[in-house]
């Protein structure tokens, strides 16, 4: 894997005319050489007819891409309902997907005999990965099984079977991509924007949270995180590409070595490809008739994003940071970095920054924040900037965003309610926390910008 991983380093480095997709897929397939197959069965199924029984809109949606690791279902010619409800060949019951996880024994016959047990219950194998390990083997399945099985009677046949420390959970359509198919997808979005790191680990290992440490507080009790990485139970530490640490904890399952290979080789590949940004901008004309420039903005316009800082009063600043601001230079470095997430900002004509707005990834939460200069306020910059930056954490899965502002801050309470969402909202001691629900029918209701595809050309 090594070896690939180099090779696209050396193509980056000396022959600049390669396409940058190219690259990803070479790295990609790198992550996916560990991946192996030992048994697979499939059977056809009609279309689906039920729409019931999908996931509980409270769960995490960021990692249902990729279940509790790089698994997928090989099942991409059925048509499946998105909640992973279909029709059981016709005969009118209902199937449900399920991803699952156990433990075997790594002896001849104990797959069988654990395949075959899922048989006699009529359960359909879809997709299988196998994760070996110093003692045992955890294989992951992709399921579908009749409707009336449930989860607890699911472990139990598993268990019967010789299958310890099983793991269940309802999949969705998402999860029938073939697993190349999906970590290709996740190297090329990670090759062509920095920003993607974050969340492509996150639906590479599943619902997880993910921290980046700057290299200033890198270290960890018991000295600094070793150059290859590591590997405790739940939690993974990696170097992060630029310095510092990017730590990824999964408290419900652990982690297995063929993982951690896969996350190190994906953080591998942002490290190699260095700082970059998709290209693409919006020219948007204001109700007085300026045009105003939406782009992608990242570290390299510290020194603009300072200067709009030094024009703005301070009462907008106060409003944007909820107190007086004695160190932006601290502030700008931290939220225009990819690492933490993505920030647009509105422009003139004469290239000077008169917005920010800024898509914060909060473990696994996400931030929204705006800034607009004074003189500009009150002309629609906020709420576009705002509109693009939701559209964007919805196409990244996630399940809600947040912005924290002062309770007397009405740009912010109109902008967020511009956006056509569902809004929760609570105050303590004068600060304001507004989250905006992005579920699929909240999405599809929404009044999104038609540019909220901006940078991802």
């Amino acid at each position: 894997m090594s070896d690939v991983t180099h090779a696209v380093a050396h193509l980056a480095e000396h022959v600049p005319g390669v396409p940058v997709m190219l690259l990803a897929s070479m790295a990609a397939l790198a992550v996916t050489a560990g991946f192996r197959t030992r048994w697979t069965r499939r059977h056809g199924h009609a279309p689906p007819t039920d729409d019931t029984g999908s996931r509980p809109p409270s769960a995490p949606a960021a990692g249902s891409g990729a279940g509790a690791g790089a698994g997928a279902g090989a099942g991409i010619g059925n048509d499946t309902a998105a909640d992973g409800r279909a029709d059981d060949g016709g005969e009118g019951v209902d199937s449900a997907l399920w991803r699952m996880r156990t433990t075997v024994r790594d002896t001849p016959g104990s797959l069988a005999a654990l395949c075959a047990a899922l048989a006699e219950r009529r359960v359909d194998i879809l997709s299988l990965q196998t994760h070996p390990l110093a003692e045992g083997t955890v294989d992951e399945f992709l399921l579908r099984a009749p409707g009336e099985l449930t989860a607890t009677e699911l472990v139990e046949v598993v268990s019967a079977a010789g299958g310890a420390d099983t793991w269940t959970e309802r999949a969705d359509a998402h999860d029938l991509v073939d697993a190349p198919t999906r970590v290709l997808a996740l190297a090329a979005r990670t090759a062509q924007d920095a920003a993607e790191l974050p969340l492509a680990l996150r639906q590479l290992l599943g619902r997880c949270t993910i921290r980046s440490l700057p290299a200033a507080a890198g270290g960890r009790p018991g000295g600094e995180v070793p150059p290859e990485g590591s590997l405790e139970d739940t939690v993974l530490r990696l170097r992060a590409p630029e310095g510092g640490v990017i730590t990824v904890e999964r408290p419900y399952l652990p982690f297995t070595p063929a993982e951690f290979a896969r996350a190190r080789a994906l953080v591998e590949l942002d490290a190699r490809l260095g700082p970059r940004l998709p290209r693409g901008r919006d020219v948007l004309t204001l109700a007085e008739g300026s045009d105003i420039t939406v782009r992608r903005a990242d570290t390299r316009d510290v020194p603009a994003a300072k200067a709009m800082h030094e024009r703005c009063s301070a009462r907008t600043l106060g409003m944007r940071y909820h107190g007086p601001v004695g160190d932006a230079d601290r502030y700008l470095n931290h939220l225009l970095s990819p690492r933490f997430g993505r920030t647009l900002a509105a422009q003139t004509a004469s290239g000077r920054i008169v917005g920010l707005g800024h898509l914060l990834w909060d473990g696994d939460e996400t931030e929204v924040a705006l800034l607009v200069e004074d003189a500009w306020q009150h002309r629609g910059i906020g709420g576009e900037l705002l509109g693009r930056l939701v559209a964007m954490a919805a196409e990244t899965d996630c399940a809600s965003v947040y912005a924290v502002t002062q309770a007397s801050n009405t740009g912010m309470v109109a902008a967020m309610r511009g956006l056509g969402l569902p809004l929760d909202y609570q105050i303590e001691e004068g600060t304001l926390v507004i989250t905006a629900r992005l579920d699929s029918a909240s999405r599809a209701a929404a009044r999104l910008p038609q540019g909220q595809r901006i940078g991802r050309d």
